[in-house]
């Protein structure tokens, strides 16, 4: 049986002004009825080229109360991020049978290729969006049989970007573990230090003709270390926060910052992994490009041993990072 993509079926919804109703949410879900009206949460933005002690004081602030920030001044160049956001775009632009070489293997655990279905979807909903995932860094886990061959420019502009990144990633696990007040490589280490593996998400959200109804990612929060990503110009982003959900405003050329679960894990509770979602547009295209920072399968993780004691006894399971996503996915209990 022929997989349906969105990005078809967006274009058969465009002139019939519905969705089909496997994409409605619940009303406890649909962003009409949802999402605070006429503010735009302004999440913490940190400039990265400020004094390092109010960098490191403002990171653990924005972790411990948002869960997320955009950093600015971050040393990743405007032509390396437009072209990386130029690529993904021009991969999604192209016939759907090209697209189609790249998808995930309908056997098999990976996460990496072309797909639309990413995890269990509770009463069999479905996201407006398609994606393509693959590893970028380190070098030993990259599947290239998952990277675009066209554009032509597709693994430049991927490596390039990633590089940067890296700096970037390395600089906030630093600037977090003296926020904890560890010494500066303890985070790093404890998320799997140089074996960390990067994994892209390219997501492509369509136009919508129902997006008081529909959700691009339905709330979740991310199961990796950090998050960093970038958007194209088109917002869809929300927090929950104060019980409420709210939009992001966007900064230009920002990276945004997600606390993901396993530094809520590792820092025993006083970091916030994020509680998102996003939204899709009626009349244009939303696409985004998150990293996540993902420690090796079989790397264990738990409660830093110099965050407990007797007044913090250890609030989550050390276990193997494989089976935290194999609970995660599945809706189990961790």
């Amino acid at each position: 049986m022929e997989v349906e993509r969105e990005q078809a079926i967006a274009i058969l919804s465009k002139f019939m002004d519905t969705i089909p109703a496997e994409f409605i949410r619940s009303e406890t879900e649909q962003p009409a009825i949802t999402t605070v009206r006429g503010e735009v949460l302004e999440v913490p933005v940190i400039d990265l080229l400020g004094d390092e002690e109010e960098v490191v004081a403002a990171v653990a602030t924005a972790g411990a109360e948002w869960g997320l920030f955009q950093v600015v001044n971050h040393g990743i160049p405007e032509e390396v991020i437009g072209n990386l956001q130029r690529v993904g775009k021009e991969f999604f632009e192209l016939p759907r049978e090209e697209k189609e070489v790249y998808a995930k293997p309908k056997e098999g655990k990976s996460m990496e290729g072309y797909g639309t279905k990413l995890q269990k979807e509770v009463e069999g909903k479905k996201g407006w969006v398609d994606h393509l995932f693959h590893k970028v860094w380190p070098p030993s886990a990259i599947n290239y049989q998952f990277w675009p061959k066209n554009p032509p420019s597709y693994r430049e502009a991927n490596e390039v970007y990633t590089e940067k990144l890296r700096a970037v990633a390395d600089k906030l696990f630093k600037w977090l573990s003296l926020g904890l007040g560890l010494d500066g490589h303890e985070v790093k280490t404890a998320v799997g230090g140089d074996d960390l593996e990067y994994m892209m998400k390219i997501n492509y959200y369509p136009p919508c003709p129902r997006p008081d109804l529909a959700l691009g990612v339905v709330a979740h929060t991310d199961m990796s270390t950090l998050t960093l990503l970038v958007p194209n110009e088109v917002p869809g982003l929300q927090v929950f926060k104060d019980d409420h959900w709210y939009d992001v405003k966007y900064i230009p050329n920002a990276l945004i910052v997600h606390i993901g679960d396993q530094i809520e894990i590792l820092s025993n509770g006083k970091y916030k992994a994020v509680l998102h979602r996003s939204t899709v547009s009626k009349e244009t295209t939303r696409m985004s490009w998150p990293v996540f920072l993902e420690p090796p399968p079989e790397h264990e993780l738990g409660p830093v041993p110099k965050l407990i004691d007797d007044k913090n006894p250890p609030k989550y399971k050390t276990k193997k990072y494989k089976d935290y996503v194999y609970c995660k996915l599945n809706k189990l209990p961790q």
